[in-house]
């Protein structure tokens, strides 16, 4: 990141005249050409994050449902209040044999 030296706020990057790539700043006149390429290439690492839905279905409760995908007559569920408090709860259906995830209401 580069700021400007005038104002402080945070330059831009783009395109000046001829073609030239320049460093500008939006609250001043501030632009600095720029002759050689800046290159800067980030990676980040991925947190292990745990399922919303509470993880593994072992621990869901089983009912008779109708997966949409394969058929199965049985599927764990578990309720959750996704929306306001004057809502109905939503309900989360898993596929005992599939492992495929629908909702309803």
């Amino acid at each position: 990141m580069y700021f400007c030296p005038t104002c402080g706020n945070l330059l831009l990057l783009g395109v000046g005249s001829e073609s030239n790539n320049e460093l500008f700043c939006q609250s001043c006149p501030y632009v600095k050409r720029l002759d050689v390429t800046i290159k800067k290439r980030s990676y980040f690492k991925q947190r292990n994050v745990e399922d919303v839905l509470g993880g593994d279905s072992d621990s869901w409760d089983e009912t008779d449902a109708q997966c949409p995908k394969c058929d199965v007559t049985r599927a764990a569920y578990m309720q959750l209040q996704i929306r306001s408090a004057d809502e109905p709860m939503t309900t989360f259906y898993r596929c005992v044999g599939c492992k495929y995830t629908w909702r309803e209401n």
